[in-house]
């Protein structure tokens, strides 16, 4: 939803002739998927039809070979110390929507775009609790707000005091649109529906493995697919002991009759918490044991991928700041030798941050908002946190009646203080009285769009810069006007 109606926005903002105004171009979540694909075309900016139609014959086009996916998947296992469920999710889902591997890096971008918006990609850090957001650009990854920065090429080395002692590849285009397109980083149904993926996949799993036609292979398969099926079990509240069972069992065979899994509670279903601890442990157990019967016959990547759904482990890189003796920062940052990085969505699906980092002195904020339930929810709430965090921004009032029936234009201003222009995707004036029938029809859980539902949206998303178009000239005339008399 985010990454058509963002490419349906500045294909009218351009034929508005306003593309040309816009210094910075940030997003979150899926708005990040189309910056990804306008940004392989060097100054994409001065050939956006052309642009467009290659993006839009992409997205209706055929999807990754799945052997070509699970080559890219072993890459990053084997590439890079801190592999994650967000290198799962870049093959497993990534690709089905995007319908490419993206193998580019964005440091490689920074002398392709000299007529373009500058792109900033951002998420946040997970264990960061304030001042969490973190932005990443051709040059730089890093704080938005503590102005904590390292080179985008070194993000995910190992540093210890400012010196990089175990440099890692750049991440490329297709990993980076996990680390910031992984909404389903959170929660009960989001665990249930990746388990549900992986065992959906059956041209995936058989990737994995080994062409080794050995018994210990085969009972170690089953052994995994067992496991699969039981979290699943778990997750929906049905009995797994026949799962259980047949696990403890072949494991037992394959360690030649010795007990290899000594868990001696008992699973108690009612209690959703206690189940998902149970399963978190026993996960972790069968795999620990697992890895070293199989240790030659049998694939690591998809124990480690079974290790990374216990734990629930996302986008985990080294901390680049660790044993750093600066005062100025915060000392989690500085102690902490990893740090886990997710959809920013997850917090406030906008990246207002990354646009008020203090050095920018933006004066003219577009808010495009592709949010899925309540349109103002990012506007009032960056607004809530901008309030606390004692950074300059308008207070926003929404007439009560609006928010059942968003309009598709709204401005707010305040003193010593951005203009922000806020534009709801569906709203009364482009959907009339349909808009829930839109939300349901381009709700944010489903697979990739058909190519009228891709026309659909841009359509729909372009009327509200085509409409407003007068407006939005007004108002960046005033933002200049106000400059040049200051």
């Amino acid at each position: 939803r985010a990454m058509v109606g963002l490419l349906g926005s500045l294909v009218q903002l351009d034929k508005a002739g306003l593309l040309d105004c816009i210094l910075y171009l940030s997003g979150v979540s899926g708005s990040t998927w189309c910056m990804a694909s306008l940004y392989q075309e060097p100054n994409w900016s001065t050939k956006l039809e052309t642009v467009k139609d290659q993006i839009i014959k992409r997205l209706t086009g055929p999807g990754v070979i799945w052997g070509d996916s699970c080559k890219t998947l072993k890459e990053y296992y084997d590439g890079k110390d801190k592999f994650s469920l967000t290198d799962v999710w870049a093959v497993l889902v990534i690709t089905e929507y995007v319908k490419e591997i993206d193998k580019c890096k964005l440091s490689d971008q920074r002398d392709q775009h000299n007529e373009d918006p500058f792109p900033i990609y951002t998420v946040t850090d997970k264990q960061y609790k304030q001042n969490s957001w973190f932005e990443i650009s051709p040059h730089e990854a890093g704080y938005s707000l503590t102005g904590a920065f390292v080179g985008t090429s070194s993000f995910g080395s190992q540093f210890d005091n400012g010196s990089n002692k175990n440099p890692e590849p750049e991440m490329d285009m297709l990993y980076l649109q996990a680390l910031c397109g992984s909404a389903l980083a959170d929660g009960h149904e989001n665990i249930k529906f990746i388990w549900q993926k992986i065992k959906g996949e059956a041209a995936f799993q058989d990737s994995l493995l080994h062409k080794v036609d050995t018994p210990p292979a085969e009972k170690g398969y089953q052994v995994l697919m067992d496991l699969v099926d039981m979290n699943l079990a778990v997750l929906n509240g049905k009995e797994p002991s026949a799962f259980e069972q047949s696990i403890r069992t072949t494991l037992n065979e394959l360690g030649g009759g010795k007990k290899l899994i000594c868990t001696t509670e008992k699973l108690n279903l009612a209690d959703k918490q206690a189940a998902k601890l149970y399963m978190k442990q026993y996960t972790e157990d069968a795999c620990n044991n697992l890895s070293k019967p199989l240790c030659i016959c049998f694939t690591e990547v998809w124990i480690k991928i079974c290790k990374c759904m216990a734990q629930w482990v996302w986008g985990r890189k080294y901390d680049f700041l660790h044993n750093m003796d600066d005062k100025t920062m915060p000392s989690t940052l500085l102690k902490s030798e990893r740090r886990d990085y997710e959809d920013a969505g997850l917090l406030l699906n906008s990246p207002y941050f990354s646009m008020l980092r203090e050095e920018r002195n933006i004066d003219l904020i577009i808010s495009l908002d592709f949010s899925e339930g309540n349109p103002f929810m990012t506007v009032r709430g960056a607004a809530d946190m901008c309030k606390k965090l004692k950074i300059p921004f308008p207070e926003v009032n929404i007439p009560s009646e609006d928010v059942e029936k968003p309009k598709d234009f709204y401005v707010f201003k305040g003193k010593n203080a951005p203009t922000v222009i806020h534009i709801p995707l569906f709203n009364v004036v482009n959907c009339g009285d349909n808009i829930e029938a839109w939300r349901k029809n381009y709700r944010t859980v489903q697979g990739s769009y058909s190519a009228e539902m891709i026309t659909d949206l841009m359509d729909v998303a372009g009327k509200n810069i085509s409409n407003n178009r007068e407006k939005l000239k007004e108002q960046i005339q005033a933002v200049i006007e106000q400059k040049l008399h200051k």
